[in-house]
């Protein structure tokens, strides 16, 4: 097996992106990533400063959610309001699932006996 190695950087939220470039990570159009900006799936750093989509920046973590979306599109070939919807949804899930496994590790371990 051969991996190749491409471009790699770190997303945090001090990275940034243009709609260019998340068009070309996601393989979505830009109309579509439009709309789920109007949808408020996806918010440019500075909405108000730049009215202009194809000036609008977007912090690295967004990459993450336009796969999603690019997977969520593909698998239910779901329109730009569903996929919104399913973004928020899964972007929920995510964040409930941290919270509780930060909650279950503040928790005593306990063990149990052993049967024989």
């Amino acid at each position: 097996m051969k991996i190749e190695i491409t471009d790699a950087q770190w997303l945090n939220e001090r990275a940034e992106v243009s709609l260019e470039e998340l068009v070309e990570l996601s393989g979505l159009p830009s109309e579509l990533l439009v709309e789920l900006v109007d949808y408020g799936a996806l918010a440019p750093v500075e909405p108000q400063a730049e009215a202009q989509p194809v000036q609008w920046r977007f912090s690295a973590d967004c990459v993450v959610a336009v796969r999603t979306v690019s997977r969520l599109r593909g698998d239910f070939d779901l329109d730009a309001n569903a996929l919104s919807v399913a973004l928020m949804l899964v972007e929920r899930i995510r964040a409930l699932e941290t919270r509780l496994q930060a909650l279950q590790c503040q928790l005593p371990q306990v063990t149990r006996p052993r049967r024989r």
